[in-house]
This record gives structure tokens, C-alpha cells and sequence, in this order.
């Protein structure tokens, strides 16, 4: 038996979008549409969003959803998981959510627990999906992973990696980094008493403490990503169509 727990990390300032979790999506609150997808997995056996801010843990109780107040003075969402976890001694298996992916699919997260699941060796876990489009693959706001030929993370970076020589003809195997973690507890608690590295103050990148310290990350291979993370207004205008035309979809 694994107990698995899923942890949604919300907080009201976001640098580019503040109060982004609490923005209306065909009338729900951006938070209430991930925490609904999360709560298709099959596998998670408790789901809570973990904040700093009492606006989004009213929303979420007032949807019937768990949540629980953190120190506001954790400088990231893995943190805030770990403050959490702390009080939850019966869990072998945490899931990091990201609030602002209300796309999310269900499979995505039964993706990434699986493989720890399988392996009883393994500390974390995350995702990954093909990235055909040479635009996407020069944005530095999409991350990049490459692997080893176990699905294993070898790095992940903001530039386009691999970059394929000018006179390469080999198809370039872009892979685009879905922000979704899967961590045993012990891990987790351990990975947060870690400082922070070079390559990850360097590239911004908070994974690449675990590759740097030693740790493996396997990477689950999704065929399709639909999620879209909401880091602009735009991004939130892009969801909100999509999610207000499925919405519209089902009435119909």
C-alpha cells in the first residue's frame, strides 16, 4: 500500500499575475479547475492545496475542497509542500500540482507516479512531451529536458538543448519539461534542506538541484500536453477560451 497525496502549492503574488488562482474560468476559480482535474487520478488518495493566502483557502472550501494555510515566507511551491508533508507522517508518495496548469490532464499525474511506483529506489519523478516546434524549442519560457536512454534526466535548461549542428541531418528530439513532481516524502523534506546549486540559480531551474546533488529524475514520456501554465495575462486569456468553449461544449 502507497499512500499517494496530491498538494496543489497556491499563493495569491505572483510577480507577473497576482491573484491568477483566483481568476474566473467559465465561473469557477482557476484553482477549483485543477483541483477538479486532479481529482480524476485514480491514484491520489487525498488532494489538498497548500496556501499562504486565506482569499484562495476560502475559495477552495467553499468549492468542498481541502486546504491548509503555509508560512507565507517560503521562497517556492516545493517549500510550501514540504511544510505540509511534515504533518503528514502516513505518506509515502507526494505529488507537486502546479495551480495555474487548469488543463492539467489526470493521466498526466498517473504518468509520474507511476514510475516510483515501479521503482522502489527512485526519489522523484517528473514528465516530459515531444517538442516539434523549433519556435517552442528557442523560447526560453518552455523547458527543455534531455535524457538518457532509460527516460532518465540528464539536464534541463531554458535554451534549446540538444542544438543540432548546421550540417546535421538527424531529426532533432526537442522534449518539453511539464512542470508535475512526483517525490517520496523522505526525499522531499531532504531535497528542500539542500541549498541551492549554481546550474540552478543559474538557469532558474529548481530540478536541477536534484541532478546536481546526485539524485535521478525519471521522466515519464506524455504523447500530447494540453496544459498551458498561466504566467500572463495572456496565458489567462488563452485558457479562459478554451475552457469557457469545453465548458459551452458540454452543455450543448
Amino acid at each position: 500500500m502507497h499512500p499517494i497525496v496530491g498538494i496543489i502549492p497556491a499563493r495569491y503574488a505572483s510577480h507577473r499575475l497576482p491573484g491568477k488562482a483566483l481568476a474566473k474560468l467559465a465561473g469557477k476559480p482557476m484553482i477549483q479547475h485543477v483541483y477538479e482535474r486532479a481529482l480524476r487520478a485514480p491514484s491520489l488518495e487525498r488532494l489538498l492545496v497548500a496556501t499562504d493566502d486565506e482569499r484562495i483557502r476560502d475559495a477552495v472550501l467553499e468549492f468542498g475542497g481541502e486546504a491548509v494555510m503555509t508560512d507565507p515566507a517560503h521562497p517556492t511551491g516545493t517549500d510550501r509542500l514540504a511544510e505540509v508533508v511534515r504533518g503528514l507522517e502516513d505518506v509515502s508518495i507526494v505529488v507537486n500540482i502546479q495551480g495555474d496548469e487548469p488543463l492539467l490532464s489526470p493521466d498526466a499525474i498517473e504518468a509520474v507516479i507511476a514510475p516510483l511506483l515501479l521503482d522502489p529506489k527512485l526519489s522523484m519523478s517528473s514528465a516530459m512531451s515531444p517538442l516539434p516546434d523549433p519556435r517552442e524549442a528557442r523560447n526560453p519560457n518552455v523547458v527543455k529536458v534531455v535524457t538518457d536512454l532509460q527516460g532518465r534526466a540528464l539536464y534541463f535548461s531554458r535554451s534549446p538543448i540538444p542544438l543540432p549542428r548546421e550540417d546535421s541531418d538527424a531529426p532533432v528530439p526537442w522534449m518539453k519539461h511539464i512542470g508535475l513532481y512526483a517525490y517520496r516524502r523522505d526525499f522531499l523534506l531532504e531535497f528542500t534542506q539542500f541549498e541551492p546549486t549554481e546550474l540552478e540559480r543559474c538557469e532558474r531551474l529548481e530540478q536541477l538541484r536534484a541532478l546536481e546533488h546526485g539524485h535521478r529524475i525519471q521522466m515519464a514520456l506524455l504523447e500530447a500536453d494540453e496544459s498551458i501554465g498561466v504566467d500572463t495575462p495572456e496565458d489567462l486569456e488563452r485558457v479562459r477560451q478554451i475552457v469557457e468553449r469545453r465548458a459551452a461544449d458540454q452543455d450543448r
